[in-house]
């Protein structure tokens, strides 16, 4: 792993792309214990609002929070912490660790961005650790807009519409993908039975713990802690 190449790639296209990061064993056993605790149908945690207008369509769980220190491991895995450090810099903050589960026949996830923009040097960093492979039969696929985290605030439109340059994400079991808080993203329809992404959310020192708590859509921008649109977007 070329932590120098990696870091350049990353400020350059606000995303990479790590292959076989992780051991197959290890994810095997987060993998059950995902399956283990949302079943095949379990219920939204968001109110319909932001279902609608965000169409957004995923369960949130923070196995850590409730004691599941089985997800520790991760953050324990040789190269992670050093590679997150090269891309943030020293005395970076670890987060939160969330799954999260879309099932089948929901919308996945529209274009957003984490946080807002509007403080370029102010983001997080989103480590997403794939348990299982992303495939074209199960839906779900990762799309990203590449340089987008340099362009400002994300553009106004359809919510689910399609940029010319967005690049489709196809992750593998042990794959690690690292996405700039400020990046244009979303999430594929899911076809198959589910899919899920393991989120270790990082930032950068000095970044306000609610960095994410605002979250820009295309039509909206949302507060998570007080579940209330604070700006509808229209131009």
């Amino acid at each position: 792993m070329n932590t120098s190449e990696l870091k350049t790639a990353f400020q350059r296209d606000g995303f990479i792309v790590i292959e076989d990061f992780f051991d197959g064993t290890l994810m095997d056993r987060l993998d059950g214990l995902i399956r283990n605790y949302y079943g095949e149908n379990p219920d939204f945690w968001h109110n319909d609002e932001f279902l609608s207008k965000a169409q957004t369509e995923v369960v949130p769980w923070f196995p850590q929070r409730e004691c599941v220190h089985d997800f520790d491991a991760v953050e324990k895995y040789p190269g992670f912490a050093d590679l997150t450090e090269a891309i943030l810099g020293a005395e970076w903050v670890a987060q939160y660790c969330m799954v999260m589960f879309s099932k089948q026949g929901t919308a996945g996830q529209a274009w957003h961005q984490d946080c807002p923009p509007d403080d370029p040097t102010q983001h997080n960093l989103n480590r997403l650790v794939y348990t299982s492979d992303i495939t074209d039969e199960i839906g779900g696929q990762t799309v990203v807009v590449p340089g987008s985290h340099k362009r400002g605030v994300l553009s106004f439109g359809d919510p689910v519409g399609e940029f010319e340059d967005q690049v489709v994400l196809r992750p593998k079991k042990g794959t690690l993908v690292l996405l700039h808080g400020h990046t244009w993203h979303r999430v594929l329809p899911i076809t198959g039975s589910y899919r899920f992404s393991t989120n270790y959310r990082s930032a950068p020192k000095g970044t306000p713990d609610d960095i994410t708590d605002v979250c820009v859509y295309r039509n909206m921008r949302y507060r998570f802690s007080t579940s209330s649109v604070i700006e509808e977007r229209t131009a």
